[in-house]
């Protein structure tokens, strides 16, 4: 196994000619640092302990970029679990994507998750009112399959290409973010579908000892998580050429993707 390192919160900028900036998940907001045992659950600070380090908070480094923070219009998420949606109140102007089954599970008090969901989006990152918006099933003259995972969703006012693919188990509405990158490839934010890289490029899957128990406790299908898994495996083996799958966690991936020389 690689050496330890601290897993991450992998947040994803996308430049657009027409939508402005996208940003794909928030991870540890501003707010969370100055209160985090209040913003993010005292049981989870210390189960976690996050770095709490203003640097690596989305907002910081979409400054650090030149861009302002009204600069991102769009918010697209891979499901509301708390390191998902810290940054939203720095960024409370932007219009929030959720795929439906994530968004039904918040706002539904039938959904069979709604009490469930509504523990795992903290009040703190929901309390200034985000503009929550389901994403909208491909129209009937596109294709609702994305690589054989069916079900895509493309999220509403959004003219770039971007797709919300469900990749169930992990929450009510759990999806990863396609979009492409410079080159013409898919990239694949594929959330906690799997939190660390063994899982996909090991035969057998190869679980992390500390991640995987975190895994197991947040999933609300274990069947479907593990399903969810293999056909990521079979993306990856199938259609390297095309698409680039990374997780939301695993840090080893975001060296990868942040080497110099890396193009997206």
């Amino acid at each position: 196994m690689n050496r330890e390192r601290a897993a991450v919160c992998h947040c994803l900028l996308i430049e657009t000619d027409s939508d402005g900036l996208v940003l794909v998940d928030t991870g540890i907001g501003t707010a969370d640092l100055q209160h985090p045992d209040r913003s993010l659950g005292a049981d989870w600070v210390a189960y976690a302990q996050p770095a709490l380090n203003p640097e690596e908070c989305a907002l910081h480094q979409v400054v650090r970029l030149g861009y302002a923070p009204r600069d991102v219009r769009h918010i697209v998420l891979t499901h509301l679990h708390r390191d998902h949606t810290g940054g939203l109140p720095d960024f409370p102007h932007a219009r929030v994507h959720v795929h439906p089954d994530e968004y039904r599970s918040v706002t539904d008090p039938a959904a069979a998750h709604h009490r469930y969901s509504l523990d795992r989006f903290m009040p703190s990152h929901r309390a200034h009112g985000p503009l929550l918006t389901p994403a909208l099933p491909a129209l009937a003259a596109e294709s609702s399959e994305w690589f054989g995972f069916p079900g895509v969703a493309r999220p509403q006012g959004m003219a770039c290409e971007l797709l919300l693919v469900p990749l169930p188990g992990h929450s009510a509405g759990h999806a990863g973010i396609a979009v492409r990158d410079g080159g013409g490839r898919w990239l694949l934010h594929a959330g906690d579908a799997y939190m660390y890289h063994g899982e996909l490029e090991h035969t057998p899957p190869l679980s992390h000892p500390v991640l995987e128990p975190v895994q197991q406790g947040a999933q609300t299908d274990a069947a479907a998580r593990v399903a969810t898994r293999d056909r990521l495996r079979a993306l990856r083996h199938d259609h390297a050429d095309e698409v680039t799958v990374f997780s939301a966690h695993d840090p080893w991936e975001l060296s990868r993707l942040a080497a110099p020389g890396h193009v997206t």
